[in-house]
């Protein structure tokens, strides 16, 4: 049965309106996916969306109808909307909304918490990596992936101690990269993000939402290539899972 959803998320960051609005919206493969907008009221956005305001650096809505539920929705909405605050910074509201065709909590609570990990990772990109240039690249993994202890692992694949804590810095078994050192930014029953000085990776445990376990690279290295990238991530998912 069809029924709307709103997930809505308020928070500050160090970096200026400009900044936070460039990241939202020519910057979204440094953090989330590669998406494009059409730099206008009406202009063309990801997804077969539309853009139903651009105010730059202050608001941005993007609005996608799916009337036959594709990806399982028959409406999509993302609004951001930033403000500058006193003594530097930015106040950003981001509101994600639409309607789920079915499979209403399972479908929410996977998108509610995803949320908390892009928005986590918007914020590691605009503190490390702001407006560098970016390759993009993710794979998913095997339907061993998809067991109740895939996340755990794809930990122990890693290499991550049992007792690591994020903020920590560890030694990780990284695709593409080999055994280097790491700084866990975020580890949760659902997700693990991990941070290098030239790249973050991001480990979805979408195991719990009825997939397999997601692998994301954005790599800001020169010379970053997303083909190699992408093998990489379906090499290390496959040992991570044989």
């Amino acid at each position: 049965m069809s029924k709307p959803f709103e997930i809505v998320r308020e928070f500050e960051v160090g970096s200026p309106p400009e900044d936070v609005f460039a990241a939202v919206t020519t910057g979204t493969a440094g953090w989330l996916f590669p998406m494009e907008f059409e730099p206008r009221v009406g202009g063309a956005a990801g997804f077969g969306g539309t853009l139903t305001a651009w105010d730059p650096p202050h608001r941005v809505t993007a609005r996608t109808e799916s009337p036959d539920g594709v990806h399982g929705q028959t409406l999509n909405q993302l609004d951001e909307l930033i403000e500058p605050r006193e003594g530097g910074g930015s106040w950003v509201r981001y509101v994600h909304s639409g309607i789920f065709v079915d499979d209403w909590d399972n479908q929410y609570d996977g998108a509610d918490r995803h949320t908390d990990f892009y928005l986590h990772t918007l914020r590691q990109y605009l503190a490390h990596f702001n407006r560098r240039p970016v390759v993009f690249a993710a794979a998913d993994g095997p339907a061993a992936a998809g067991a109740p202890d895939a996340l755990e692992r794809a930990a122990r694949a890693l290499g991550l101690p049992g007792d690591a804590a994020p903020g920590t810095t560890v030694e990780a078994d990284l695709p593409g990269a080999g055994r280097v050192p790491a700084v866990l930014d975020y580890r949760d029953a659902y997700f693990i993000g991990l941070r290098t000085g030239d790249a973050m990776y991001r480990v979805f445990g979408r195991h719990h939402f009825g997939a397999t376990v997601g692998l994301a690279v954005h790599d800001f290295a020169p010379g970053a290539d997303a083909a190699r990238n992408t093998a990489a991530a379906a090499v290390w998912l496959a040992r991570a899972y044989s």
